[in-house]
């Protein structure tokens, strides 16, 4: 088999250039050329249509109504108030006027137009934010244990992350001369010994946990560090690499996983060790079918051995035995609490992680006004809520003051655990891949289980419940206890059994469920299990040891 059309772009792309420029100046469509479609995305954006309004622009005659995701790239997801101004500003002049949390704690805003994105840009990068490598065949956004309560090393942590997003960044000058109209550099500087010229067959992520939390679901990253803390001092990590939610419908060759253990490195090898994974991926991966080019298809080609002792020759460094951790949970961490430094923090609910301004709550109007005091900052967490964080003791009750003005507090408190744990992708009615709704619609699926709960006494479990509106696995739904993976509209397949600590992943229970087979199936499952679990045995547990699965 030969490359893949992907990767022939990217060759002869002139270092992600490709014909952007021209692409911006063609006033007479929305969209870009086919080409610069899968290079913008190493730009951090996504070319995308509204597809509720395709079928009476169709009947019109018209060009289907283009615009574009912008995601940012924050290592740690982390906003200081002025760039939170800076966001709330940009969102209300270029986007739908929503900004939407990742589950990779950044955000993204959809509904740029095209000669909308330049000045997007630029008003990101007056306050040091860039879109550079947040999507495309590059490494990810890298992703951290977000609660600085964790552990007195968080800082420590949160900066690896930074150190890591930093080495992996691509060299090319791209992005710089296409949207800021900077000059270009001379072609020395641009030479990227990681990359060259074929960047990652597939997408790339690195994710960092702080035990006893597992808040960034760790084992479901290409790369998954554990950080190992002994005696209150961060010693090193344990990396496990092979991790991907993504398959396809119907092709038995792709499979969601969970990344396999390598072994333990020293804090002072973890740069290097990371690097030389990254090449491994770059050199062995899959560049013929993009279906089997994640890191995941490398590592279970080379075998984990192999892959293993290809890292230790690549990096000069041997990993030794994994150091034992404990996970003891993954959900965020709500309401108030002080960290070690005596700085207090909120973490506040967002549902499927959409900051607007409703009827009950209004919290772009709230992280608004925090942001404008200067006195916090602003955490993502990879559960899609938000920190309001680096709060002095005297300013607490102003900022207290101000979320519970605009209703942020009282929609936190009064949301159920069910609630509280789902998470859901995008999906329609802007991406492109989605077979089904996920954001649109989880949160009235979640009404009606939440009754099925109450029925059965089962109001406080702490259940995770995730939807994706296809099987490319952004919402992680084949690590939750129940996930639903769209296969057509309002048709979804139903996965149970994963465990509540994400090492363990589901199994497919049943298919192309609608939403009254959906309830029926967990009426029947909910009663059982509350009748028949072990003391504080969890849903997924529960549903192993009975073999539903």
């Amino acid at each position: 088999m030969s490359e893949s059309i992907v990767e022939k772009i990217k060759k002869q792309s002139n270092h992600l250039r490709g014909t952007l420029k021209e692409s911006l100046l063609d006033e007479h469509t929305g969209a870009i050329r086919e080409s610069d479609r899968a290079l913008i995305k190493f730009h951090g954006m996504y070319m995308q249509d509204d597809r509720d309004r395709r079928e009476e622009r169709a009947e019109k005659k018209l060009e289907r109504l283009y615009s574009y995701m912008i995601r940012l790239r924050l290592p740690g997801g982390l906003l200081t108030a002025q760039q939170w101004i800076a966001l709330h500003e940009v969102t209300n002049a270029y986007t739908t006027g929503t900004i939407k949390i990742t589950t990779r704690q950044t955000i993204q805003l959809h509904g740029i137009l095209k000669h909308h994105i330049k000045p997007t840009i630029k008003n990101f990068d007056t306050v040091k934010l860039d879109s550079i490598a947040a999507c495309g065949d590059v490494n990810r956004n890298v992703i951290a244990g977000a609660h600085p309560r964790y552990s007195p090393i968080h800082e420590e942590v949160f900066a690896y992350a930074g150190n890591i997003s930093r080495m992996l960044l691509p060299k090319t000058n791209a992005y710089y001369e296409i949207w800021l109209d900077k000059e270009k550099i001379t072609p020395e500087l641009e030479k990227d010994e990681l990359y060259e010229d074929r960047y990652f067959p597939r997408k790339f992520k690195v994710g960092i946990a702080i035990p006893p939390y597992n808040d960034v679901d760790v084992f479901t990253n290409d790369v998954a560090l554990i950080a190992i803390i002994e005696k209150n001092k961060l010693t090193g990590f344990n990396i496990a690499a092979g991790g991907g939610m993504g398959m396809t419908h119907g092709n038995a060759s792709t499979y969601p996983r969970l990344a396999s253990m390598l072994g333990f490195v020293k804090k002072d090898d973890l740069l290097e060790t990371v690097y030389a994974i990254a090449t491994v991926q770059r050199d062995f991966g899959n560049r013929e079918d993009r279906k089997l080019a994640r890191l995941k298809y490398t590592i279970d080609k080379l075998g984990v051995e192999g892959f293993r002792k290809e890292t230790e020759k690549r990096s000069g460094i041997i990993f030794s035995e994994g150091k034992k951790y404990v996970f003891t949970k993954r959900q965020d961490e709500y309401s108030w609490h002080q960290n070690h430094e005596g700085l207090f923090y909120y973490t506040a609910f967002v549902e499927t992680g959409r900051v607007y301004d409703g009827e009950n709550v209004q919290f772009k109007k709230a992280f608004y006004e925090v942001a404008k005091t200067g006195k916090a900052q602003f955490r993502f967490t990879c559960n899609q809520n938000i920190i309001i964080s680096d709060i002095l003791p005297e300013n607490k009750n102003e900022i207290e003051n101000i979320l519970q003005k605009f209703g942020v507090i009282a929609i936190t408190e009064s949301a159920s655990p069910v609630r509280r744990n789902a998470i859901a992708c995008v999906a329609l009615n802007t991406c492109p891949l989605a077979l089904a709704e996920s954001q649109r619609y989880l949160p009235a699926l979640i009404s009606k289980i939440e009754l099925i709960l109450k029925k059965y006494q089962l109001e406080n479990e702490e259940l995770s419940v995730r939807m994706t509106g296809c099987p490319n696995g952004c919402g992680r739904s084949v690590a939750a206890e129940i996930g639903f993976v769209g296969t057509a509209l309002g048709k979804y397949n139903m996965h149970i059994g994963a465990d509540a600590i994400g090492k363990r992943l589901n199994k497919l229970y049943k298919e192309n469920l609608e939403e009254p087979a959906i309830l029926d199936e967990l009426d029947v499952l909910l009663k059982d299990f509350s009748t028949n679990r072990n003391e504080n045995e969890p849903f997924g547990d529960y549903v192993l040891r009975k073999q539903i699965v």
